[in-house]
């Protein structure tokens, strides 16, 4: 392991890495001295549809390596309980072979079925929370119990980084998204409760709200940010391209990230900004034992009437986040 190949020596999986932002993920994990486990269930539609193929994954596996890398390609269901098994068996097989196992967990995969809460149908619903959520918890699921059980055998803290992808569309409210804006939500819960619990066995657990161009986003960000836009980078870079978020996944799957967990990232466009915890506007105590309707109206009409309507737990500021941007 050398400053600039802080991962030598270490096994990482990345899911949903064969296009777009995973693979930019995984290019830079491998970069970093990584092996990687590249996995991505190859599905043509964005919103899982088509047949499933090998071939994203070993794209990128072609590409690790043809750049120096160590790289391995899997091509399973990371929402499916046996293909998440099988996948955390494997990078730990392959990490045994250089005296550990599996190091680092970058959680990505998802889909995109979008629709109005009105008009969404129950497959669009579960099939996008089965994707994004369930896939993160069944990845974390047998991840945590390969590190519990090389703590215990041990008897020291193990080396393990997770970072799991959220969304703005949590922070923000999407009004089009109900099933992604829930996911993610629910992946920032997951995040913080896998933090609390395996901090004692010394692996980090931390969410990241990406902003990237990628073929899920291509139609909400086209003609948005690149080189000759207003929002454009420095010599016609474009800013919403993926490579501006996985040096932030590469730094915290790095050992100088061990002092970070539980923490939520916005990052995009050459910006990482840090999400604080929610805290308490107001608090309102009953003169009696027990509220009743007539003393909550008393309390809490008065302090809604001075509050714009509109305002409510969302922070929509966060979708006007930039770099150089100064409160």
């Amino acid at each position: 392991m050398t400053a600039e190949r802080p991962l030598a020596g270490r096994t990482a999986i990345v899911t949903g890495a064969g296009r777009g932002l995973g693979r930019a993920e995984a290019l830079q994990l491998a970069a970093l001295g990584a092996h990687v486990v590249v996995n991505d269930h190859g599905k043509p539609g964005r919103d899982g549809s088509g047949e499933a193929s090998a071939a994203p994954a070993e794209e990128v596996v072609a590409e690790i390596r043809a750049a120096g890398g160590l790289a391995t390609a899997h091509a399973g269901d990371v929402a499916d309980f046996d293909g998440a098994r099988e996948l955390v068996r494997l990078a730990a097989g392959i990490g045994a072979g250089t005296g550990g196992g599996l190091d680092v967990l970058v959680n990505n995969a998802g889909i995109l079925r979008d629709r109005m809460v009105f008009s969404m149908t129950e497959d669009e619903w579960d099939s996008v929370v089965r994707v994004h959520l369930k896939g993160h918890f069944a990845m974390l699921r047998f991840a945590a119990a390969h590190w519990r059980e090389r703590a215990k055998a041990t008897g020291r803290p193990v080396y393990g980084r997770v970072v799991n992808t959220s969304s703005e569309a949590f922070l923000a409210g999407s009004a089009g998204q109900p099933n992604y804006a829930a996911a993610k939500g629910g992946v920032v819960g997951l995040t913080t409760s896998t933090a609390a619990a395996l901090r004692k066995y010394g692996v980090t657990v931390n969410a990241i709200c990406p902003r990237a161009r990628t073929r899920m986003t291509e139609d909400v960000f086209a003609g948005i940010g690149g080189g000759g836009e207003p929002e454009g980078g420095a010599g016609g870079t474009d800013v919403l391209a993926p490579g501006h978020v996985s040096p932030l996944v590469g730094y915290l799957a790095s050992p100088a990230a061990a002092g970070v967990t539980g923490q939520v990232f916005v990052v995009h466009g050459g910006m990482v900004a840090v999400v604080e915890r929610p805290g308490i506007a107001a608090r309102f105590d009953t003169a009696g034992d027990v509220f009743s309707v007539a003393e909550l109206d008393g309390l809490l009409s008065p302090y809604y009437a001075g509050r714009p309507p509109e305002e409510g737990f969302a922070a929509v500021e966060v979708l006007g986040l930039k770099r150089g941007q100064r409160g």
